[in-house]
């Protein structure tokens, strides 16, 4: 039996100035300079005001009096057609207006060069390189490629050596047995980097041992290790070790600082750390003598306007008298580019505003912070206390915090770290979550390293302090920074 039901619902819907005021507010200090060259680069009624000439020749944008007789001139109105080139700009009119499409720049070679590289890409070459010297049947050769293409970013071989025989079989024709492969694979397991090539941890492991020296007492023992007792080894079960294997404490010391120098993703070592992003600061705060001073970095403030040479050309063509399918066309495109400038400078402000206004507000929150540095005057806050200060959404505080750097005397920090939870003491004081665990990371690190203090013993010590948390709440902060449990922290 059929029904019919109205609802009715309530929808709040973005607008796209909106959300390009929010992929703006996103964006990082680093990025943003990119992400206006784009702009720059798709709209052209968009000027850098920094970067202008404001001496260019009248020629280049010509503005004729429509009343002018030669401007109704059949020959001249096409000719102002032609400068104008209006079919190559509808042509891209329709390619994602504000996506990124850096890739696709022109021949400048200045622009080329901060194209990021795939960091893989050294690697594979290093490998595909260390193949060609090796002398190969084509056959031969053209199982190691595929072997080579189907290890993963950290070196290993996680296919299983079947499928790679019949990728070869179905995509470039080579009919191989899976021995064949398996002598490619042993191959390309003796090339550098060590271990690359291995299809888990513990092959990994001992094909870096195994190009160490044989006879070296310490080497062979490394290897019983690996390849007998990996698991206790992972899990620091040394007493057992020491006494399956017969060793004195010392030599498993060794042989434990023999295994810990191995590399376990040897795909990562010849990669340069330039995966991560390089920090700039979105916010300077300075002490003037007991007085903080907030200042935005110079980046975020681009000098943007909308080209005046753009407005004279709309103007030029919506007070023409004749309009045909092709002027209206330009008049259309005209104004949807000026429209789209107005609307990315607003939105530049609107975003440096935003930044200013939260910023300030958490400065003035964590005032003394700010002036000592010290983690113990660092008041609680959650995202509501600001957002209820600037009167905005918190999801807006949110986007700032994760994504934005202020530097201090006291070192550079994501405003994100300023953000905790509150602690209530036994005397009904309440204390930053960041106190608690600067003291727990104290503790941790004074630690006697051959008897780590457990989180039952954290949690007393903490409870002797007037910190009265439970120990799973120990445990959590303790997972937060990164620490493992007492076990794992224990030394030879």
């Amino acid at each position: 039996m059929l029904k019919q039901n109205l609802q009715q619902k309530l929808l709040q819907k973005l607008s796209p100035q909106q959300i390009q005021f929010i992929k703006l507010l996103q964006v990082p200090t680093v990025s943003l300079d990119t992400r206006i060259k784009e702009e720059l680069e798709e709209n052209p009624a968009l000027e850098d005001f920094s970067l202008s000439n404001m001496s260019e020749p009248e020629e280049a944008y010509p503005d004729k009096d429509p009343d002018d007789d030669s401007y109704n001139k059949d020959d001249n109105e096409q000719s102002d057609f032609d400068e104008f080139n209006i079919d190559d700009y509808l042509q891209d009119d329709n390619v994602n207006d504000y996506g990124s499409r850096y890739d696709q720049n022109g021949d400048d070679d200045e622009e080329r060069k901060e194209i990021p590289i795939a960091i893989q890409s050294s690697f594979f070459e290093s490998l595909q390189a260390q193949l060609d010297l090796v002398p190969l049947s084509d056959k031969d050769f053209q199982i190691g490629q595929q072997i080579i293409g189907s290890l993963d970013d950290d070196g290993y071989l996680r296919r299983a050596i079947m499928s790679i025989t019949d990728d070869l079989a179905f995509s470039q024709n080579v009919m191989a047995e899976d021995e064949e492969v398996e002598e490619m694979l042993k191959l390309i397991q003796s090339f550098d980097p060590a271990g690359v090539g291995a299809r888990d941890l513990q092959e990994c492991l001992l094909i870096q041992l195994r190009k160490k020296d044989p006879n070296d007492p310490i080497i062979k023992k490394a290897i019983i290790v690996v390849e007998q007792y990996l698991d206790e080894f992972t899990r620091k079960h040394y007493d057992k070790m020491e006494r399956q294997l017969s060793m004195t404490s010392e030599e498993l010391k060794a042989v434990v600082n023999e295994i810990l120098k191995l590399n376990p993703k040897p795909g990562d070592s010849n990669e340069v750390n330039t995966k991560q992003m390089q920090v700039i600061p979105d916010f300077h705060i300075s002490n003037n003598d007991g007085v903080l001073i907030l200042t935005l970095n110079s980046k975020n403030a681009p000098e943007l306007r909308v080209s005046r040479s753009y407005q004279d050309m709309f103007e030029h063509y919506d007070k023409s008298s004749q309009k045909d399918k092709k002027l209206r066309e330009a008049v259309q495109f005209v104004k949807q580019k000026l429209d789209s400038a107005k609307w990315f400078i607003d939105a530049i402000k609107q975003r440096q505003q935003t930044l200013l206004k939260t910023m300030n507000a958490i400065m003035q929150y964590q005032y003394e912070y700010f002036l000592t540095g010290d983690d113990r005057n660092l008041r609680p806050m959650i995202l509501k206390d600001i957002a209820d200060r600037i009167g905005m959404d918190i999801s807006t505080v949110s986007r700032v915090a994760n994504s934005k750097y202020v530097q201090t005397e006291h070192g550079t920090f994501l405003l994100k770290s300023f953000f905790s939870e509150a602690i209530q003491m036994e005397s009904g004081e309440e204390v930053s979550n960041k106190e608690v665990k600067k003291i727990l990371e104290n503790f941790i690190g004074a630690e006697d390293k051959h008897h780590p203090l457990a989180d039952e013993k954290l949690t007393e010590i903490l409870k002797d302090k007037g910190y009265n948390i439970a120990r799973r709440t120990v445990a959590k902060y303790r997972e937060q920074m990164n620490i493992p449990v007492a076990r794992l922290r224990k030394e030879l």
